[in-house]
């Protein structure tokens, strides 16, 4: 067996020199050769390669602290040690023998420091298991001198550790190189020699531990002698077993008599629990069926008390109080007993309501008094509301004959008397719950008390708006218009005042009753227990500072074209039907009121028709609901009416200003343009909300006016310019203020502007071409010629030549005041506007130096050489005259 490297100087030499290189001066205590590699705790390591290495430890003192470490070193490629790694030693907590190693020479050393990383614990193999227990005990003893205690040893036997130390005690570390190739060294710095026994047991431990072991030395000598030792020991105890139970058979039968009597007695006893047991059994039966009679006896009790509560209920529903069926069958309906029949009606409709098959448990439906209670019940509902509706039938009537016959409540000459309902509405309101237990009772008794109260109604509205109406036409100040606008003389029809215009009296009859048809309108759906929505009391129509208050309810409405049936989208269409029929019979024939107070306004002024229209067109353009149906379609048929009526006039003005075409001859201005100029002033005073009405009469009038005067200029040819302008211009002048107001006058004044200008333009033209004729014939000729030839050769044409035009000029330029004189005799010949004249004439000159300058402009091309006057020169001249 080769040497331990433990025992190498050289290697402790070659590990002191590698340790000095690298300027520590520790002191070498064991240097050995060992192989290294990497292993897992509790696993077979691996060796990362099969070269040996060397550990060695190494112990370094500073002042009064001494370190320890194990250094790992390895040979360099020119065979000098160089250290590698180190270890703490003081951080070293577990040795562990690999287990799965058979020589038993590979360990793993773990440090603290180095657990909580990822990488394996390094893994050591030593040559043999003398070199491994030499290094493991030097570790121990420099942990236990330095450290004070030593690591956790896994895999090993301490005790035989310290029977190798023991052993041991006497040898000297020494240090043994190996003749292998290249290794690395670890070196272990403490002392020289190692006295392990000392270390890991002392002497008063050791001692402790040999009295212990002597207390169990038996003096065996060999196997043989100690089995037959055993033998003989082991007979020797089973003889006296027997001897002792021969002794004790007394005992044992006495212990046998006394079980038998237990054994009887347990028998009697067990024999008395049976008795026991069946006679509980038949308790425990008793005692139930006594619980279960007592029990039905607690549920039939139980029920008992359920059924008389029941009972009690069922005859309360049964009883009609005494108080509430003396009203119900013979209670009078006078103001002062309502609240009691109310009440009578409360109890009567939540007792039927309580007897229906939906309300009352199935099982009290067929019983024979409930049966005959509930037809009870029916009968006296019959009874109640045939008396109550006898009643109401008679009361309406003799409530409104009452105010019929009161001739305070109408209107008498001299005073205009407002309808007053509240009095009315008052008195019926006292039966309005009266009306809804009706309802909700018997519904087919509605249909005759809504005819009763409508028709009785009808008679008080009617007289109220008939004796109104014809009031409001008696006490008018209004006269009748004079003579139709657009006939008679010319200085006739002057506008009168519109201060006492019959529209007055029409605005007083919607202002006053067109809130009370939509309040009688709403008054009557709640009443009667319509169910549609009703109007609240407010303003009736917006923008009317003298309006009655009426609803605010907003609906859309779709009404026939006559009065009618109308039709509210959104409510129940059968509801809404019988609401409609009521509200016809209610307001129909007041109709006929209003329009003969249309029909008197139009006969006395047409033109009233324009604010009538305004007035009715502001009702309809308000606030509507579904109850104020009928009230919106009679006023869409007095507009209508009203705009038919003002067609009327409209299509008379328009048929007389067409008779003017039939005279033989016109001469100046048209009687029927200052005439309307007159019209449209008045109309605008009429004015009274929306323009429509009389734009379009100003588009038909002003139209069939244009019409018929170019029919009536085309009489004459000759003066055709002079009528068109002459009128235009007289359209003009009498519309100017009014058409910067007014759109659809100032579009028609546009309009006769642009006639007028070309009216004047023709005219002009014609007279300047009859004075100059032959001068701008010859420049008319030289503008054609130009088109065929240049300016150069024109001069040599038939009649062009410069004697030809010398000629031409002479003639037509010579006595040149007279001309211009005759030219203004013509403008101012047949003209009946004279202060038309110096407008025209200053248009005249205008367009006759125009012409005269384009004439030169030609002549300059032709005859460059020719003297003519110049434009300025026949400018002076026109502007001396």
């Amino acid at each position: 067996m080769a040497r331990s490297s433990a025992d190498d100087m050289e290697l402790k030499r070659g590990c002191e020199a590698g340790i000095l290189a690298k300027g520590d001066r520790d002191k070498v205590v064991m240097a050995m050769r060992v192989a290294k590699g990497r292993g897992v705790w509790g696993k077979a390591g691996k060796l990362a390669s099969h070269r040996p290495l060397d550990d060695h430890g190494a112990a370094k003192v500073k002042g009064q602290r001494t370190k320890a470490f194990m250094r790992v070193l390895k040979y360099s490629n020119g065979g000098v040690l160089e250290p590698a790694k180190v270890y703490k030693i003081k951080h070293l907590s577990k040795v562990e023998v690999v287990q799965n190693d058979p020589s038993g020479c590979t360990f793993l050393l773990g440090f603290d420091n180095l657990r909580s990383q990822s990488v394996a614990p390094p893994q050591w193999t030593m040559r043999n298991k003398e070199d491994r227990n030499r290094l493991l005990m030097c570790i121990l003893n420099i942990c236990k001198e330095h450290l004070g205690s030593i690591p956790k040893v896994v895999g090993m036997d301490v005790v035989e550790m310290a029977i190798w130390a023991k052993e041991n005690t006497t040898t000297k570390v020494t240090q043994v190189i190996s003749k292998d190739g290249p290794v690395e060294s670890v070196v272990l710095e403490a002392e020289s020699h190692v006295t392990v026994e000392k270390d890991l047991v002392s002497q008063a431990e050791e001692e402790d531990t040999e009295a212990l072991l002597s207390n169990y030395v038996m003096a065996i000598g060999e196997a043989e002698a100690f089995s037959e030792r055993m033998k003989r020991e082991l007979v020797a105890l089973e003889s006296a077993n027997v001897y002792a139970l021969m002794e004790t058979e007394s005992v044992v039968e006495e212990v046998l008599q006394g079980l038998e009597i237990a054994s009887i007695c347990v028998e009697d006893m067990d024999e008395w629990l049976g008795i026991f047991n069946i006679k509980l059994r038949h308790m425990r039966e008793d005692i139930q069926s006594i619980e279960w009679r007592n029990n039905r006896l607690e549920l039939q009790s139980d029920s008992n008390v359920a059924l008389i509560d029941e009972l009690d209920k069922l005859l309360v529903l049964l009883q009609i109080p005494p108080e509430y069926e003396a009203s119900l069958t013979g209670g009078s309906f006078d103001e002062g007993n309502m609240v009691k029949n109310i009440e009578a009606c409360d109890w009567l409709t939540i007792a039927i309501k309580n007897l229906e098959a939906s309300n009352i448990d199935p099982i009290y439906v067929k019983l024979r008094a409930v049966r005959e209670k509930r037809a009870e019940f029916v009968l006296l509902k019959c009874t109640f509301v045939r008396r109550a509706s006898e009643f109401l039938r008679n009361y309406f009537p003799g409530l409104i004959d009452s105010m019929l016959n009161d001739k305070g409540n109408f209107s008498q000459r001299g005073h205009l008397q407002r309808p007053d309902h509240a009095d009315m509405r008052y008195k019926c309101r006292t039966y309005a719950r009266l009306l809804q237990h009706i309802k909700s009772l018997d519904k087919s008794c509605m249909i005759p008390l809504r005819k009763a109260y409508c028709h009785s109604l009808n008679l008080l509205i009617r007289r109220e708006s008939r004796e109104f109406s014809n009031e409001l036409r008696n006490s008018s100040k209004a006269s009748k218009s004079s003579t139709p606008l657009f006939e008679g003389p010319a200085g006739a029809n002057q506008p009168a005042s519109i201060t006492d215009s019959p529209a007055d009296a029409y605005s007083k009859m919607i202002t006053i009753f067109i809130p009370l048809l939509i309040d009688e309108s709403s008054f009557l759906a709640h009443f009667m227990c319509f169910e549609v929505s009703t109007l609240s009391q407010s303003d009736a129509s917006s923008g009317n500072s003298n309006t009655e208050a009426t609803s605010t309810s907003s609906v859309t409405l779709e009404a026939s074209s006559s009065i009618g049936k109308a039709i509210f989208p959104g409510s129940n269409p059968a509801e809404l039907g019988v609401l409609n029929d009521c509200l016809q019979e209610l307001l129909d024939g007041i109709q006929e009121d209003f329009y003969a107070l249309v029909d008197w306004a139009f006969k006395l002024d047409p033109l009233s028709c324009i604010s009538m229209h305004g007035i009715t067109d502001r009702y309809l353009s308000g606030p509507k609901a579904e109850v104020s149906g009928y009230v919106q379609v009679l006023l869409d048929d007095l507009e209508t009416r009203i705009t038919i009526l003002f067609s009327r006039f409209v299509d008379d003005a328009c048929y007389q200003i067409e008779k003017y075409e039939r005279n033989v001859r016109q001469i100046g201005v048209v009687p029927y343009i200052p005439r309307f100029s007159q019209l449209a002033a008045r109309m605008e005073q009429y004015i009274n909300g929306s323009r429509d009405l009389v734009d379009q009469a100003y588009t038909k009038i002003v139209t069939i006016m244009f019409v018929i005067l170019e029919k009536i200029a085309q009489v004459e040819p000759k003066y055709v310019d002079i009528v068109l302008l002459e009128n235009y211009a007289a359209f003009q002048h009498s519309l100017y203020d009014l058409a910067n107001v007014v759109p659809t006058l100032a579009k028609y004044y546009h309009q006769a502007s642009e006639a007028y200008e070309q009216a004047c333009s023709r005219h002009i033209n014609l007279v300047i071409y009859i004075h100059f004729e032959k001068l701008f014939q010859f420049a008319r000729r030289i503008e054609e010629l130009m088109y065929n030839m240049s300016p150069e050769e024109i001069p040599f044409q038939v009649g062009m030549s410069k004697v030809d035009f010398r000629k031409m000029l002479k003639s037509s330029l010579a006595g040149l005041d007279k001309t211009i004189n005759a030219m203004y005799r013509k403008l101012q010949k047949n003209m009946t506007a004279e202060e038309l004249l110096p407008s025209l004439w200053e248009k005249c000159k205008k367009e006759f130096l125009d012409k005269y300058a384009t004439f030169l402009k030609l002549i300059s091309k032709i005859y460059p050489d020719e003297k003519v006057t110049s434009v300025n020169e026949m400018r002076d001249i026109l502007a001396a005259l």
